[in-house]
Parts: structure tokens; sequence; C-alpha cells
């Protein structure tokens, strides 16, 4: 059966999102420890299918400040991957890359907002490079976008964009722990829906 939405992910397809989780995960994961030169741990990721709204509220309502960050790709695929990085997130990376803890977003300078994008762009190559590996897909990332705002006007952006395709994203969430701290990520994955049909086909999966 054609994939028409997010929700038509029968559970093998949705294993396989899963696992494409959980390999872009560990890259990612070994991409930042050598960034930030120090071991990260990772939790097993969850990934799984939500609404917005359901989105919103694992992480605290849409009055939450979070950092967003989009990046697109195409190529064999299309689409956008999006990290939603919390205030312990940014903390961490930014004393182990800069020595600049901060206790809020508005202390973070142009120097840090640098460091966050390269961190996002190295943290989505690994999850798209995860996807190109294991179908032998050619797949190129866009520059990121990134900005500090509420998270209800952060996941405007894609809900507004995927609004003919679905009203659910492709959620994935963990937990990395550093030296000093441990720290969660989330990452919406937004493929189109022919893009996650060619993901299927070139799995072998039905």
């Amino acid at each position: 059966m054609a994939i028409q939405n997010y929700t038509d992910l029968n559970e093998i397809q949705l294993d396989v999102m899963k696992e494409l989780g959980n390999v872009g995960a560990g890259n990612a994961a070994t991409a930042l420890a050598d960034m930030l030169m120090t071991p990260i741990e990772i939790s097993v990721p969850v990934v799984s299918i939500v609404d917005y709204e359901t989105a919103m509220e694992k992480m605290g309502g849409p009055e939450v400040m979070i950092v967003g960050m989009l990046i697109s790709f195409e190529g064999d695929i299309q689409g956008m991957i999006m990290f939603l990085l919390e205030k312990d997130f940014a903390h961490m990376t930014l004393n182990a890359l800069l020595g600049q803890g901060i206790s809020s977003f508005q202390e973070i300078d142009e120097t840090g907002h640098s460091a966050l994008e390269e961190v996002g762009n190295i943290m989505a190559a690994s999850y798209i490079n995860a996807i190109a590996s294991m179908t032998n897909m050619r797949i190129e990332l866009s520059v990121p976008s990134m900005t500090i705002d509420m998270l209800g006007a952060i996941l405007s952006v894609p809900a507004i964009h995927y609004a003919n395709m679905s009203d659910k994203v492709i959620w994935i969430e963990n937990d990395m722990k550093g030296a000093q701290a441990t720290a969660s990520n989330h990452i919406l994955m937004l493929p189109d829906v022919d893009s996650l049909e060619k993901i299927m086909n070139a799995l072998g999966i039905e």
C-alpha cells in the first residue's frame, strides 16, 4: 500500500525508521564526542509518530524557549530535519567548546550561535548519512537555519510546510551524557511521503 501519511507506516516500516534513528543517534554521539573532545554516552533513542501538540507537551508546552535548528535535505530524497535543543544541551555543548556556560538563552552571543549551528550541522549529517549509507542514496544538506524562540512558534514552520501531507512527525528523542552533564535532544525527521516510499523500497520493505 502506498504511503500517504506518516500514520500509514506499518509496524515493520516504523521499526525501520527506529533503526535509522538508532544508527543516526549513535553516529551523532560519536561525532559530538569528537567535536567536544569528551566521551559522550547516549541512551537508546525513542522513535515515535506524534502530532505537533503531543510534541509540544513532551517538551513542556508551546511557550517553552528552545533552540530550533532547521536543515533541509535534497537529492534522491527530500525533506527536512529539525533539532530542538533545550538550555541544558546548549549549556553542555557551549561549555565544552567555548568554556561559556549559560544560565539563559539571552547569554548566547554570536560565537555561541555559530558553535551551536556547527553542532546542529554535524548531528544532522550523522542522521542523514545513516540513511544514505543504508539506502545507497545521494542526499545533500542545506546550511542550518537556527533560531531561539518559543517552541510553538518554531514548530509552526514544519506544521505549515507539511500541512497538506500530515499533521504528525517522526519524533526521535534521546539523552546524551557528557563528562559534566546530561542533556536531552529532540529531533523531528520530516521526509516527504514519496521519499519515505523510496527509503522503504531501497531497503526492500513493503
